[in-house]
């Protein structure tokens, strides 16, 4: 167990926004929100207009997304990790008027920066540049973001409906895809309702944002939560202790994980987890990924029946949930269909398919509108049958409506005609004491066309003992479905939780079939 200090009870009441050794209350965020909301439309910020926002956890993320929707405009969330060309691609589809980035990330995007692209700079906070290994970094002499907002005037104009953050998809295949919806949420919507409360989000709340707020659910959740929530503490970096600490010393009672996480945390040694006063957890929202059932099982029975799950992505939004008592009954479920919502399994022609069937996963929530990918209608229409989108998914709807997914449909392994479905093998592979992580894809095969394959992530101080793991899977699954190759190393995971299986793939196939 890491050395701590004991919660004080001002901290267990404090209230506000926390980093590090900051603080923000409330009030003093939403003085800043107006200010960068002129900041911003000095800088020619218009409604309708794109914003860009290249920032880690930090109080500034709040403030330029917030000042956006002041403003009618639409914020644009964009992955840290990436690159320039990533970057100055997402700016010139996005036409992006000002972009908002971290002192110490400007080295990744230098001359990537469209003409007419405004560049406002937030100074790296000591709390981030230690989680990152990074030197604390300034802004550039008259791009200061904090600067700007301390000197501007609150905005005076009349308050916009706020529109949803525009989410580029992590472009698996092609280039990123911009998901903007065509109107303001509808919070009146039961469909809205549904999905707000498969999040767990409630006024009054208390949690800490521990995943990056550049993926959807991590964005809705959080800004959510400095809406409507007492107190949101950010983690600079997601650490399964910490986090346990973190939950201790501000009494947090909701929080939003990934299974990655959950993970994580049960892989602490049982006596550290009890060494942590976790007992005003409420409320614990997953979703993103697909979680192992022996982690759902595990986590709950640490934590109690307080572990609620949803399914949804950027195009969906959220449209099934479960809380734990649910789930316990159909292990394994992401969860019934949430009022107003539509879901349905649909076969290649397009036909419902009956309880029981795996097919392609259809769906809809009006709650959140209709969208379209910018500037791309036509990859919007590709997904769409009888006003339903796909996101990917294969499953099937069991005899009390509960929804269970199979796999993604570009991860099916077909094997001499055979569907075989990775997140099955996932399933009980993670359940080996020697494995923290992994990932199960399909390889070339003559025979076969493809054969079955898996990445592993050790656990510290474990062996790779590759039969000992297929003696283990064969034990509890067909033999066509044990892994034929299996190698070891660390995963190439966004910090969603999901893995670069096309990464994965690419060594093994040839150039242009890796998918």
């Amino acid at each position: 167990m890491k050395s701590r200090e004991g919660p004080t009870p001002s901290d267990r009441t404090l209230t506000g926004f926390v980093s590090g050794d900051r603080r923000i209350s409330a009030e003093q965020m939403t003085n800043r929100v107006a200010r960068a909301a002129t900041v911003l439309e000095t800088h020619g910020v218009t409604p309708n207009d794109h914003v860009a926002v290249m920032l880690r956890n930090d109080f500034a993320f709040f403030e330029a997304s917030y000042a956006t929707q002041t403003l009618g405009a639409v914020a644009v969330p964009i992955n840290w990790h990436y690159k320039g060309n990533e970057v100055g691609f997402i700016l010139r589809d996005s036409a992006a008027k000002v972009l908002v980035i971290h002192a110490e990330l400007l080295g990744q995007i230098e001359g990537r920066v469209p003409d007419g692209c405004v560049v406002l700079v937030v100074d790296t906070p000591p709390e981030i540049a230690a989680a990152y290994g990074c030197q604390p970094a300034t802004a550039p002499a008259g791009s200061s973001w904090n600067a700007a907002v301390e000197s501007a005037q609150p905005w005076q104009g009349e308050p916009r409906a706020a529109a949803p953050s525009m989410i580029y998809t992590s472009g698996t295949t092609g280039k990123p895809k911009g998901v903007r919806r065509f109107a303001p949420l509808n919070p009146a919507h039961p469909a809205m309702t549904g999905a707000v409360n498969a999040l767990g989000i409630a006024p009054g709340m208390r949690t800490v944002m521990c995943g990056p707020m550049y993926h959807t659910a991590p964005n809705v959740y959080g800004l959510l939560a400095g809406r409507l929530g007492d107190l949101v503490v950010l983690q600079p970096k997601f650490d399964a202790e910490d986090l346990l600490a973190l939950v201790e010393r501000y009494a947090i009672d909701s929080l939003h994980l990934v299974p990655t996480m959950m993970v994580r945390l049960l892989a602490l040694d049982a006596n550290v987890r009890a060494g942590y006063d976790v007992s005003t957890l409420k409320c614990i929202a997953h979703g993103a990924a697909p979680c192992p059932p022996a982690v759902k099982r595990a986590t709950i029975e640490w934590l109690g029946p307080i572990v609620n799950e949803y399914y949804g992505g950027t195009e969906s939004a959220i449209v099934t949930a479960c809380n734990s008592e649910e789930w316990l009954a159909h292990a394994g479920t992401v969860g019934k269909v949430t009022a107003g919502s539509v879901v349905k399994i649909l076969d290649a022609d397009g036909s419902e398919l009956p309880r029981g069937e795996v097919g392609d996963v259809y769906v809809w929530n009006p709650g959140y509108g209709d969208f379209t990918y910018h500037d791309r209608d036509g990859d919007r229409a590709a997904i769409e049958k009888d006003g339903l989108v796909t996101i990917g998914d294969i499953g099937y709807m069991d005899h009390d409506g509960y929804l269970f997914l199979c796999d993604r449909r570009k991860d099916v392994i077909i094997s001499g005609g055979v569907n075989i479905y990775t997140a099955e093998i996932e399933a009980e592979l993670i359940q080996h004491p020697d494995v923290a992580d992994c990932a199960v894809f399909g390889i070339p095969d003559d025979e076969f066309g493809e054969s079955v394959a898996a990445a592993v992530q050790l656990r510290d101080g474990a062996v790779g003992d590759v039969d000992g793991i297929r003696a283990f899977l064969d034990e509890r699954l067909a033999s066509f479905k044990v892994p034929r190759a299996i190698e070891f190393g660390e995963l190439p995971r966004e910090d969603s939780g999901k893995v670069f299986k096309q990464r994965l793939r690419a060594r093994y196939w040839p150039e242009g079939k890796a998918i």
